[in-house]
């Protein structure tokens, strides 16, 4: 296999500083409603998970065989689960329970009852939550960029970038309503999706001496693993978070038929 590097790092860049679109929708908008993430955050679900079986599982079954296959698909998501136990989402529902109100459509509301300096502590460990869950994200993106055809790099950062835009909210919102600076605010939520393409440089580096065609079918086998977890575990209760429960399976429907298009007309 080939290996692009900088196509595939200006994806996964493209795809991390998504965090800072998210920076932007708390800054300029005083009332914004939320429930059109639901099915864009439904259909980078259905175009992740649909691309993990058919594309990158299905690659590497053909590579390597459907044990080793298997085995690198679960070993990714029993990586991604230790991270997810070790470093826990709880950022996203004390921001939403905090910053967001719920009544007719989601909208940004600052919480009186607590302190600047607690809220910019939350913000400052929000971001850093979201810094350490993105490295194994920018290894995603960049693999499949890397190893996979052009296509399939654009919709997987196309899909990460959606998932990473409520969590750029999530970090503004609160540093913005305690320090009141948007500079300081879109720093941190920058930095944030900043550590997207470092993660994905650190791991090409350390693969870097052992790449052979097998450890890159392993290796896409292992990112598919990841996306399956990511799409089940954090954007689809994300997405039900934002929005109707409809909206979210219309979403999670057309992504999958947008990949099956694009393959069978690439095909």
């Amino acid at each position: 296999m080939d290996i692009n590097v900088g196509y595939a790092i200006l994806l996964t860049t493209l795809a991390g500083l998504a965090t800072s679109i998210g920076s932007g929708v708390a800054f300029l908008i005083k009332r914004p409603n939320y429930s059109y993430l639901s099915p864009l955050l439904g259909l980078s679900a259905g175009v992740m998970v649909y691309i993990s079986f058919t594309e990158l599982l299905g690659t590497a079954i053909n590579e390597i065989g459907f044990l080793q296959a298997n085995l690198a698909f679960f070993i990714g998501i029993a990586v991604f689960t230790a991270i997810d136990i070790l470093i826990p989402h709880t950022y996203e529902e004390e921001s939403a329970n905090d910053h967001l109100s719920r009544k007719q459509g989601e909208r940004i509301s600052s919480t009186a009852s607590l302190s600047t300096a607690s809220l910019k502590r939350g913000g400052v460990f929000i971001a850093l939550g979201i810094a350490i869950h993105n490295f194994p994200e920018g290894m995603v993106t960049f693999t499949s960029a890397a190893t996979g055809d052009a296509s399939m790099g654009i919709l997987i950062a196309v899909a990460i970038a959606i998932h990473n835009i409520p969590e750029g909210i999530a970090v503004s919102v609160p540093i913005f309503y305690a320090t009141g600076s948007r500079r300081q605010a879109f720093m941190y939520s920058f930095l944030s999706g900043v550590a997207e393409p470092v993660g994905a440089l650190i791991g090409y580096l350390l693969l870097l001496p052992f790449l052979t065609p097998a450890i890159l079918s392993s290796t896409l086998a292992f990112v598919a693993g990841i996306m399956v977890y990511i799409s089940l575990d954090e954007i689809l209760p994300m997405a039900h978070r934002y929005g109707r429960e409809h909206l979210v399976i219309l979403g999670i429907i057309s992504g999958m038929a947008i990949m099956a298009l694009s393959i069978w007309l690439l095909g």
